[in-house]
């Protein structure tokens, strides 16, 4: 899966003369936490945060009303604030790379480029759909937990039981283990029953640690 699938587009953006009370409004309005900063020729020049606009609102201990606050975000403009050194993807990255920029540099959202033109943006909410998506959880089934060894074939052993106990595999997903030497797999498994499930992949595990039947709410 690359960015270009999960991107939200269209962009909404805003010019670096705005201010930011335009700002603010405009993320109220989108429903948007940051704001791709375009000049007249539609070039990226930086990305403004909610969090960023509320650095200069006064602080709640302010004797200023509501028009004066409005007062002070209106005088400043957004290249004053914005950050300019902007990370970005491109639509053809990867999304697990997205994401680990995202965790690694402590961003919850980066611009998508294609050509110098601002695409798309993929943002933490994106992953999370993500995320639902490569853990099934919009599916009702069987979800299970299993400790196993890192050696090669032990997914397909695990795969290979859940087909001859009659399951079909909705979901598969690998985490890290308790220790360098295994792993976590969790499945989210349809077509048969928790009793059957259990009783054919037990013997090809080193332990089942979590094992549940969910529908959906």
């Amino acid at each position: 899966m690359l960015v270009s699938d999960r991107m939200s587009k269209p962009v909404i953006s805003i010019h670096p003369n705005a201010s930011l009370e335009d700002a603010q409004k405009l993320m109220i309005a989108e429903k948007v936490s940051r704001l791709p900063v375009l000049d007249k020729k539609g070039k990226l020049v930086g990305i403004l945060s909610e969090k960023q606009i509320h650095r200069y609102m006064p602080s709640e201990a302010t004797t200023l009303d509501a028009w004066e606050i409005k007062g002070v975000l209106g005088r400043i403009q957004v290249e004053k604030v914005m950050t300019r050194d902007v990370i970005t993807v491109t639509p053809d990255t990867p999304i697990e790379e997205a994401a680990r920029i995202m965790v690694d540099k402590e961003i919850s959202g980066i611009p998508v480029v294609s050509e110098d033109r601002v695409v798309g943006i993929i943002a933490e909410t994106d992953l999370f759909k993500t995320f639902l998506e490569v853990m099934g959880a919009r599916q009702p089934g069987i979800r299970l937990s299993v400790s196993m060894s890192n050696l090669p074939g032990e997914i397909a052993k695990l795969t290979e039981a859940i087909f001859e106990a009659g399951g079909n595999i909705i979901s598969l997903g690998t985490f890290y283990g308790e220790s360098g030497s295994n792993s976590e797999i969790t499945v989210k498994v349809e077509g048969v029953t928790l009793e059957a499930l259990v009783e054919k992949v037990k013997p090809c595990v080193e332990r089942i640690v979590d094992v549940r039947k969910l529908g959906i709410v």
